[in-house]
């Protein structure tokens, strides 16, 4: 079926390339028409935030809005003479759409070291409540909220919006330079791997189509359900890694067979058949592991999930229909506009693509100093002797398998050493760029009240079970246990509010929302401080707000975590297992995977948490690592790394079955894929590395982790620990008990047509 269809794409290129345009402009048409907005809004239900939050909106709906701040400053003279522009602006907020109140500074119990007030009265805050997040609203919104506060600014004062509204205010994430600068990476490696322009614009041209239609699908999808802001960017970044790396797996295969005489209609469909074959397996593997991310529970990560895969289906798609139309289109041209000549034309001993021996050539899965990967003698036992730097290092490997997996492996122990000290948290705006509204507001908040002004925690007690005669006590207790409670810089005294049946308190941490000390202080109040506060009475204590739904999320991920890694560690034992056969083969696999990860997840803690580097990447001093971080990279790596599990592998199962000499096997396997992997790797990595421009601090913490993960995985592991393994476990390597081959279905990657 997949030969028929690939050339059926190739004979009727016209057909498959209009219908593609055809798609690309309905749907972007239908996006704009109709596309939805992405944003960080989501809920944790049944956690202790979210319960404190129904209780406020039971109790006091007031209270129970999205906050967000409005910061005041003048460094020439005391905001107190603006008094009367403070009202007019406090008031013009209050009218706005959505907006519950709006609190004026100037007459909020005078200034403090908290706030709303600076005690030296040159800096305040407007604190405005929003019946919805306020991230949500739409740019739109703005101007609402810049013609309201325009009396301040027209006084001289600085204002700038911190919190959601903030987040409101930033500039629309702009990718373009990042895919600039990844796709002029990927055009190099092509051009020095192909040596033809028309071979090195098919992978990016396909590609490209591919994630356009499946970012216009999302946003189609954005309409009907939240997805986060980050959202299109990690959509993006897969689906340009998977889409190019795709087509070039099918894209060497088609070559192969045109240099041994098909014409290209047959070429197209039997490499569908073929490497086509991978594709599919190694997408649906991806696609598997990021759907697998509703097992964390958290509806937010799952559609991160969902957002990444909706991409790798469309680059799935185009590379089984839209590049064998392309190569169809380009006939025999392909290789007509060089930049160099093809390495088969120098290949010493050849001609046509040929070796001495008639075997056919194949010069883009070798490189190894200008010689084809095919290009081999027989030995008398039937495996493949061949030649090159790939070759020689493969015996190397051959030789010295415990060298090379001690080398491997200590690589590997080094870079993961960072993990242990690993912290999940939430990053904060003082973390963004200064030309943020949101990190303006920060810095101004954290000179004038202290850091932990930018996350108060917000105490509710529910005392609505408790008499009327017993709520003084209550009270007298509840700010006995708040008084000097560790880490927190002040907490104001408990007040009835609402209609009386709950109290009130905000506590400040000393540190800033995303340090360990706001973490602990909210973890303490809720563990030890407010089961103090109401012991002895049917009272509930809560801590609410966003800092504390920013703890319980974290909580809640921290401890899903495993249970994602045990669930992507057993697909990758699974997927193997069903694909080769071979039990050890597949414990390889999952272990290895393990490794490559926990590597990667080193470096990320190393730049971001200990902040080796984080400077030049242009993030602000040390931040946690962001919560949903790790497990996005988990299953993301997961199934990328089974691209080159599956091709380097499928090569190895394809020369023992032919041959039945494990180790030479493995040999003849990393001498022919060396070049193709390493090629595609390098793509992959400029792709994600690409995107550390960026002014996310998560995008950027995604970047360097896919990068680091596909570069660890395609070098160390790919080319120093998997031969070393392979060749150490020799025949046991695909050893499978009698009860478990007639329980496993007979697959292959490759199809018979990949045999070579």
């Amino acid at each position: 079926m997949l030969r028929r269809l690939g050339e059926w794409c190739a004979r009727h290129f016209v057909r498959v390339l209009v219908a593609w345009l055809l798609a690309l402009l309905a749907l972007g048409a239908l996006d704009r028409a109709f596309g939805g907005e992405f944003s960080d809004n989501f809920t944790l239900p049944g956690v202790q935030s979210e319960k404190g939050l129904d209780v406020l909106r039971k109790h006091d709906k007031q209270a129970a809005g999205y906050s967000s701040q409005i910061v005041v400053h003048d460094s020439a003279k005391s905001l107190t003479g603006l008094g009367s522009q403070m009202s007019t602006a406090v008031g013009a907020l209050a009218k706005l759409p959505q907006v519950l109140s709006a609190q004026n500074p100037l007459t909020a119990n005078g200034s403090s070291s908290t706030g709303p007030l600076s005690g030296d009265e040159k800096t305040a805050y407007i604190t405005v409540l929003f019946e919805v997040q306020p991230s949500t609203l739409g740019d739109s919104y703005l101007d609402g909220v810049d013609s309201a506060v325009k009396p301040l600014r027209q006084a001289g004062a600085q204002v700038e919006y911190g919190g959601p509204l903030g987040e409101l205010a930033r500039p629309a994430a702009d990718d373009r330079v990042s895919e600039l600068i990844g796709f002029g990476v990927a055009i190099v490696v092509l051009l020095v791997g192909f040596g033809s322009v028309l071979a090195a614009g098919v992978p990016l041209l396909t590609a490209l189509l591919a994630v356009v239609c499946g970012l216009a699908c999302l946003g189609l999808l954005a309409a009907a359900f939240d997805f986060a802001t980050v959202s299109p960017t990690l959509a993006t970044m897969i689906g340009l890694g998977v889409g190019i790396d795709y087509a070039l797996f099918l894209l060497t295969r088609h070559r192969q067979l045109l240099m041994d005489g098909a014409d290209p209609v047959t070429a197209a469909g039997r490499a569908v058949a073929t490497s086509g074959r991978a594709v599919l397996v190694s997408g649906c593997t991806v696609i598997v592991a990021l759907t697998g991310l509703a097992v964390s529970g958290v509806g937010f990560i799952a559609k991160l999930g969902v957002a990444a895969a909706l991409t790798v289906v469309t680059a799935v798609a185009g590379a089984l229909t839209l590049v064998p139309a392309v190569l169809g289109l380009a006939g025999r041209r392909l290789d007509r506009y060089r930049v160099r000549r093809p390495i088969a034309e120098v290949e010493p001993g050849t001609a046509g693509g040929r070796t001495e021996d008639g075997a056919p050539g194949d010069p883009t899965e070798d490189g190894a100093g200008g010689r084809t990967g095919m290009a081999r003698e027989r030995t008398e036992g039937g495996a493949a002797e061949g030649h090159g730097t790939w070759h020689r290092y493969a015996r190397r490997v051959e030789r010295r398998p415990w060298w090379f997996l001690a080398a491997g492996a200590a690589v590997v122990v080094v870079l993961a050493v960072p993990v242990f000290s690993l912290r999940l948290g939430h990053i904060g705006d003082g973390a963004d760029p200064t030309s943020f509204t949101d990190r303006r507001a920060y810095d101004l908040m954290s000179e004038a009240f202290g850091p932990g002004s930018n996350g108060p925690l917000t105490v509710v007690v529910d005392q609505s079970a408790v008499s009327s005669g017993d709520r003084s006590a209550l009270a007298s207790q509840a700010q006995q246990a708040l008084t000097g409670v560790p880490g927190a810089r002040s907490i104001t005294k408990p007040q009835p509010a609402g209609d009386g049946d709950i109290l009130l308190a905000t506590a400040y941490s000393t540190a800033s929302p995303q340090s360990a000390t706001t973490t602990d202080l909210a973890n303490r109040l809720v563990d030890q401080t407010l089961p103090q506060a109401v012991s002895g009475t049917p009272a509930r204590g809560y801590v609410t707000g966003t800092t504390a739904a920013q703890v319980d999320f974290r909580d809640v991920v921290a401890a899903r975590l495993p249970l994602i890694v045990a669930v992507v560690v057993a697909l990758a034992f699974l997927i193997i297992l069903l694909v080769f056969r071979g039990p050890l083969v597949a414990l390889k696999a999952a272990v290895l995977n393990i490794f490559s990860i926990a590597a990667s997840y080193g470096v990320v803690v190393a730049v971001f948490q200990w902040g080796w580097g984080g400077g030049a990447l242009g993030v602000s001093g040390k931040v946690p690592i962001e919560s949903y971080v790790p497990m996005m990279m988990f299953a993301i790596v997961f199934g990328l790394s089974m691209d080159y599990e599956i091709f380097l592998l499928s090569r190895v199962h394809e020369a023992w079955r032919r041959t039945g000499e494990a180790r030479a096997s493995v040999a003849h396997a990393l001498e022919i894929t060396a070049r193709v992997i390493s090629c595609a790797a390098l793509i992959m990595v400029s792709v994600f590395a690409a995107f550390l421009v960026s002014d996310s601090v998560v995008v950027k913490m995604l970047g360097l982790g896919l990068a680091v993960s596909v570069l660890i995985d395609a070098t160390v592991v790919r080319l120093l620990l998997v031969p070393a393994v392979m060749t150490l476990l020799g025949r046991a390597a695909w050893w499978t008990p009698r009860w478990l081959d007639r329980m496993l279905p007979h697959l292959d990657t490759e199809g018979e047509g990949g045999r070579s």
